[in-house]
């Protein structure tokens, strides 16, 4: 029921899609563009220099005498290929201030663009929130600057939150994908495949968690007036349904991948400008349907329709 909701939800206001589509696009022009000059500022030296050039001109050697099959050549690919790499290392080690200062600009422009693109998602929920109890159509201007502060405060918390734990999810499911292989002592096709797949399940369960763990938090804040540690208390406090609401995550996950994936392939990456942001904007009235339908309020599902708690009324 809640999962059917959450898919009428979306289809109704799918005008949001759009919405998160155009402030995504702005927000990644504009921080690509910033992490593109603190790139360039801080590597242009390693880019530009003799070693690169030359760790480059030996790859491309050896690839060239790989494929025309001149064997007298590789030979001395070896030799050649070692001087380059250590050539290469040592301008590394000479610029590791730039390198890491380079690295620490990356992560604070990831950590911005999360933190601005999680201002819109708040904005959207004030959207579907206005939607759901009085079935009014907010813009989504106006939700942005009128919870702005409320916005900034929720993000302020969630983003360095949900970094570390992403963070930590990645670097167990890499630690599996290289452990299974060397627990089994075999590195072949099908165990490189088992890794990889329980590594993508393992990703998905982590993040059907944290998703069920933060599920009532935005909404709390929203619909429930709460303050930012109010809402992360009583979200945090949210055992009411908690293996529904993982196991109907975990089905939106494994979804999620599957529509992206397609839609990807199929359309040679074009429908991934949709189906990116549906992805979004579907967990994010999944969160509010499940705030909802815990706190036994009643909500519209369409403009005829209303719901309350697993019940429906016509």
């Amino acid at each position: 029921m809640r999962f059917r909701h959450s898919v009428s939800l979306t289809v109704d206001n799918f005008s949001g899609v759009f919405k998160l589509l155009l402030y995504r696009l702005i927000s990644a022009a504009v921080f690509f563009s910033l992490t593109y000059v603190i790139l360039s500022l801080g590597l242009s030296t390693i880019v530009k220099s003799a070693e690169l050039n030359s760790l480059k001109d030996t790859v491309a050697s050896f690839l060239k005498a790989l494929f025309g099959g001149n064997y007298e050549v590789l030979q001395g690919m070896p030799q050649q290929f070692h001087a380059a790499v250590s050539d290469f290392l040592a301008l590394l080690g000479a610029h590791i201030g730039s390198i890491v200062g380079s690295l620490i600009g990356v992560c604070c422009m990831y950590l911005l663009s999360r933190y601005f693109n999680g201002l819109a998602h708040f904005a959207l929920g004030g959207t579907v929130n206005d939607r759901m109890s009085m079935n009014a159509k907010t813009r989504f201007s106006a939700s942005y600057f009128r919870r702005i502060g409320q916005a900034s405060l929720y993000q302020l918390v969630y983003v360095p939150l949900t970094f570390v734990y992403d963070v930590l999810s990645v670097g167990l499911c890499v630690f599996l994908f290289f452990y299974i292989p060397s627990l089994l002592t075999l590195y072949n096709l099908l165990t490189v495949l088992l890794s990889l797949s329980l590594s993508v399940a393992l990703i998905l369960v982590m993040q059907a968690f944290k998703l069920t763990f933060v599920s009532a938090w935005m909404p709390a804040m929203i619909a429930g007036g709460k303050t930012v540690g109010q809402a992360l208390k009583e979200t945090a406090r949210c055992k009411k349904s908690f293996w529904r609401r993982f196991g109907a995550y975990l089905i939106a996950a494994y979804l999620i991948v599957v529509v992206n994936v397609t839609f990807g392939l199929c359309t040679l990456g074009s429908g991934l400008f949709i189906s990116v942001p549906l992805s979004y904007f579907f967990l994010l009235v999944m969160q509010f349907v499940n705030y909802y339908t815990d706190s036994g309020k009643k909500y519209f599902v369409t403009r005829d329709r209303i719901a309350e708690g697993d019940g429906e009324a016509e």
